[in-house]
């Protein structure tokens, strides 16, 4: 079973829900672990994926959309697209829980003030909850 992380911040906003997912790649990437972030749909991995270039001065974090046979240590996808093989941190972005998800030694949830998250934040944590995993929030 996979250790869930819900991340719960006080700002609302997909902004800053993709401002905090940066945040957090950095910081797993910086502690040796691969990622991968998986996006709601191709747009917005690419999105995501100009976002991680350009989000701070002086950050650098090595990643690509990608394929499944990704080398970089940080990979963004969607749901359709092909997973790495071995990843130390899945960062769900999606509305639902992915299918799969036990695979992950560690997924992190992110979850903005606005109801509409909040709301499938909760779906998804009594999902995770009935399914057996480890469980945390962070309230930020």
């Amino acid at each position: 079973m996979s250790r869930v992380d819900f991340y719960v911040l006080k700002a609302a906003g997909e902004a800053s829900r993709w401002q905090f997912a940066c945040r957090l790649t950095e910081k797993a990437y910086k502690l040796a672990n691969t990622v991968y972030i998986l996006a709601p749909d191709p747009a917005t991995a690419e999105r995501l994926d100009e976002l991680l270039w350009t989000w701070h001065d002086g950050s650098f974090v090595p990643h690509e959309v990608g394929t499944g046979k990704s080398r970089a240590p940080v990979t963004l996808g969607s749901p359709d697209a092909k997973r790495p093989e071995k990843v130390d941190l899945l960062i769900n972005l999606c509305d639902n829980i992915p299918e799969g998800v036990s695979a992950f030694p560690r997924v992190a949830e992110i979850v903005t003030s606005d109801d509409a998250t909040r709301q499938a934040s909760r779906v998804r944590f009594a999902s995770y909850r009935d399914q057996g995993h480890s469980l945390e929030t962070h309230n930020l």
